[in-house]
């Protein structure tokens, strides 16, 4: 956070946007977040502004979060300006890229919720070319809780270099499915456990969300919610997401489901958008169906790497992230697909969501 109120402090007017577009299906914390506690996302976003030397506040979200923005709506009239800045609420598109930074800065000045090439960074020219911070509600909220109770209040939970708490918004095959805020360094199976994941081994868990990492039973025994011990197995908690695999469900299926609707999601920007994930969720929709999966196999192992880092905004990135730790975690499920054709679990109706999306503008 501090390299970020650098960026922008000292510069001329500039602009805090405080992020609560939750684009990913699987997520509610910041929704959850926004309706719980309006006026402590507001407190950080004014302690953001009154750093930085910013009079204006906008707070994102989308637009079919009618509950979050009345809580908002209400939270502002309650305050009356009382911060010294000018706030207000904009609703955003229902779209999986339409929460990056560049994407809510083309949005605000006017033009679709769509990444743009940069650079400019949104700190160097923002909302109507002003320097612009954007930071999500979650991290603002932390900020107003440390300005209240302190630092080492702070660091009392979670672990030296990641302290404190995060949201966490569980479900799949567990009994009670919601947002939960857990401390940094928790053990992956403990948040299951609370959430009350069934008893037995260990299921496959997508943890991050689309934008994630599949991880084998193996690793969900000993995985820590931690950004170094998620770094150490090739994961993230991004944003908060722990969708753990019900019993009975195809994953690689899930998956080939997930990379169909990434795809479509795509902002239509870049070749690796426009080519890179249909062909990807082409071949991973042939592994499934078991036409010439041996060869779709063989084809996903050359093409994921050649689409990593090459788009206009991490969404390829995203995306081949997930594919390549889906054909590992489900490697089994890979052979006999191969071997055997498509498994009774694949033609089961879907179970993660991948809701339409309600345009750019």
């Amino acid at each position: 956070m501090a390299v970020k109120l650098a960026s922008v402090s000292g510069r001329h007017r500039p602009v805090v946007v405080a992020n609560a577009t939750e684009g990913e299906p699987l997520s509610a914390k910041d929704k959850t977040l926004v309706i719980s506690a309006p006026h402590l996302i507001l407190d950080g976003a004014a302690l953001v502004a009154e750093a930085v030397g910013a009079t204006e506040v906008i707070v994102c979200l989308e637009r079919s979060a009618t509950t979050a923005t009345a809580a908002l709506q209400a939270a502002l009239a309650e305050r009356l300006g009382a911060d010294g800045v000018d706030a207000r609420v904009v609703g955003t598109p229902s779209q999986f890229v339409a929460g990056e930074e560049t994407a809510l800065v083309h949005w605000l000045n006017g033009g679709e919720a769509k990444p743009t090439m940069v650079p400019p960074r949104p700190f160097e020219r923002g909302v109507r070319g002003r320097p612009t911070l954007v930071h999500n509600v979650e991290t603002l909220a932390h900020l107003a809780l440390i300005a209240r109770f302190g630092a080492d209040w702070f660091r009392g939970i979670g672990t030296a270099e990641d302290p404190g708490t995060r949201l966490l918004t569980v479900s799949g095959g567990v009994t009670t499915s919601g947002v939960f805020e857990v401390a940094s360094g928790l053990l992956l199976r403990d948040a299951l456990d609370t959430a009350g994941l069934a008893a037995g081994p260990f299921p496959p868990v997508l943890i991050g969300g689309y934008f994630g990492t599949w991880l084998d039973p193996r690793q969900v025994a000993a995985a820590r919610l931690d950004l170094a011990s998620m770094r150490a197995i090739g994961a993230s908690p991004g944003c908060g997401v722990v969708w753990a695999l019900p019993n009975g469900v195809c994953g690689l299926a899930e998956s080939a489901r997930v990379l169909r609707w990434y795809a479509d999601q795509s902002a239509g920007q870049c070749g690796p958008c426009v080519n890179g994930l249909p062909a990807i969720a082409d071949a991973f929709g042939a592994l499934v169906t078991g036409q010439r999966s041996a060869e779709a196999a063989a084809y996903l192992r050359r093409l994921l790497p050649m689409v990593t880092g090459r788009g206009a905004c991490r969404h390829p990135d995203g995306s081949v992230r997930f594919a390549t730790s889906a054909l590992r975690t489900f490697a089994g499920e890979v052979d006999l697909h191969v071997r055997n054709g498509p498994c009774p679990a694949s033609r089961q109706p879907a179970v993660l969501p991948t809701p339409r999306g309600g345009g750019w503008r």
